[in-house]
């Protein structure tokens, strides 16, 4: 039955992926700001919102479970190619990750390209974790983020690191979109499987949100980073996206340093399918609440 589900929305998906790729950025927003306010809304019973205010202008809110059991706090950046997805949108996962967690999730609508290239997402981002810190200790700060917020966690705890400033006690970042120069095989490899993204959307986005950053600079691709010193890291991701290589060689890389790295690969599982409600998204929820309490003790 749990295989059946999923198969089920994988093929809705395959069918909604023509009307996706052509929606301009303006209904792209529009489309994921119902997602997410359908979210908090299914939630509303169990997770309160509370207003946060950010240095910079992006908006934030906490997202608090009715039972607070953890004694540490995320910071959730969401994924929409670094061009959609507001704070709206952020609050539905948001709260599914308070719920599931026990833990206070600060929900961050950070400034979108085009109209704010990098660094604006990153400095949001910033702003965010030193919100955190002036409430938690940097051991009691976790990153969670998907597709461009799983890049942006990575680019955010390079560029604490580059400050030298206190890292996170861990990061889970779920299909993360790591490099901009897009090298990885399974663009090609993946390209009939995966039943949501394309190369083609991806790099458009791309270009508008570096602006005049080169691809390669760590905190716009954080796959050419310097991982030496990091605290845990998660990676997850579904075999049949065309991201598969970027979350297989960013682990890779950050292993390189003698970090210790988890890497799950969900078979016939897609783009960020932990946010879609499946079994297999609900293990994956079990795995970051075991892996985020494990590193924030």
């Amino acid at each position: 039955m749990a295989k059946l589900m999923s198969e089920v929305m994988l093929g809705q998906l395959k069918l909604a992926k023509p009307l996706l790729k052509s929606l301009t950025i303006e209904n792209a927003r529009k489309y994921q700001d119902i997602l997410g306010e359908l979210g908090a809304k299914a939630l509303s019973h169990k997770i309160g919102y509370i207003p946060a205010e950010l240095t910079g202008g992006a908006e934030a809110e906490y997202a608090v479970p009715e039972q607070l059991t953890g004694d540490y706090a995320v910071l959730y950046l969401h994924g929409g190619s670094y061009t959609a997805g507001s704070l709206a949108y952020a609050k539905g996962f948001g709260g599914i990750l308070a719920d599931k967690l026990g833990c206070k999730v600060l929900c961050l609508g950070y400034r979108l390209a085009p109209e704010h290239p990098h660094p604006a997402a990153l400095e949001d981002a910033y702003s965010a974790f030193k919100l955190l810190e002036k409430e938690y200790s940097d051991k009691k700060i976790v990153l969670v983020g998907e597709s461009a917020g799983g890049g942006l966690c990575l680019a955010l705890a390079l560029y604490l690191k580059s400050r030298g400033e206190h890292l996170p006690a861990c990061i889970a970042a779920l299909s993360p979109w790591t490099d901009l120069t897009f090298t990885g095989k399974s663009f090609e490899t993946n390209k009939e499987r995966d039943p949501m993204l394309s190369e083609e959307a991806l790099k458009y986005s791309a270009e508008l949100y570096r602006g005049d950053t080169p691809a390669d600079n760590p905190f716009v691709s954080p796959i050419y980073g310097d991982y030496s010193g990091f605290n845990p890291v998660m990676l997850m991701a579904g075999s049949a996206e065309i991201l598969l290589d970027d979350t297989i060689m960013t682990a890779k890389k950050i292993a390189s340093y003698g970090v210790d790295v988890t890497l799950n690969i969900e078979e016939n599982m897609w783009h960020a399918y932990v946010l879609y409600g499946t079994p297999e998204a609900k293990k994956a929820l079990r795995m970051i609440k075991k892996f985020t309490e494990e590193n924030t003790l």
